[in-house]
């Protein structure tokens, strides 16, 4: 066997081998109690979200004469490990994988996040609605480490009724799977 062939088979078996090895993420963020996954489902992926909070100054129902701003929805890229771009995050709430591959989330608990300004943090129960695709098989989704997003505190009134506030924010989503 020539030496090139030695290396070549070496490497080879060292891919193989590492391939094999791969871990799936594991997250080191203490999130309450309550917004932990079920026991049957495990951490697949973490997919950091950057983008806005968007909210609209409107009349208030439970006062009247009152305004506040009330939350529209989530416009926000979603990122891998690299940087690369993977998907995009939007009302509903959706995600959507660069693959086609749609989920549509229903809240089932929120926590206020540790940072002020920030939006809470969520577990919610998650159902594929695209194709067959990286988050096709996704049951639930934790919406943890938010910077940013919360309603703005002032600004909203009878003269601005119908402005929309568009506020930056980010987030990591962890996207668990059925064990």
């Amino acid at each position: 066997m020539s030496r090139t062939s030695e290396v070549t088979a070496f490497l080879l078996v060292f891919l193989v081998a590492a391939c094999a090895s791969a871990q799936p993420p594991t997250s080191t963020v203490q999130v309450p109690d309550k917004l932990k996954p079920g026991a049957n489902e495990s951490l697949a992926m973490i997919v950091p979200a950057k983008g806005v909070q968007i909210y609209e100054c409107r009349a208030r129902t439970d006062q009247v004469g009152g305004y506040a701003w009330a939350f529209v929805a989530p416009e926000a890229d979603l990122f891998d490990a690299s940087g690369n771009r993977t998907g995009r995050h939007y009302a509903g709430p959706h995600w959507e994988a660069t693959d086609g591959s749609n989920i549509l989330g229903t809240v089932k608990e929120r926590a206020d996040a540790p940072m002020a300004d920030a939006i809470p943090w969520l577990l919610l129960s998650a159902k594929s609605v695209g194709s067959e695709g990286s988050f096709s098989k996704v049951t639930s989704i934790q919406r943890i480490n938010t910077v940013g997003g919360g309603a703005p505190k002032a600004g909203c009134s009878q003269a601005t009724a119908g402005t929309p506030a568009r506020i930056n924010y980010t987030a990591d989503y962890y996207f668990f799977t059925a064990n």
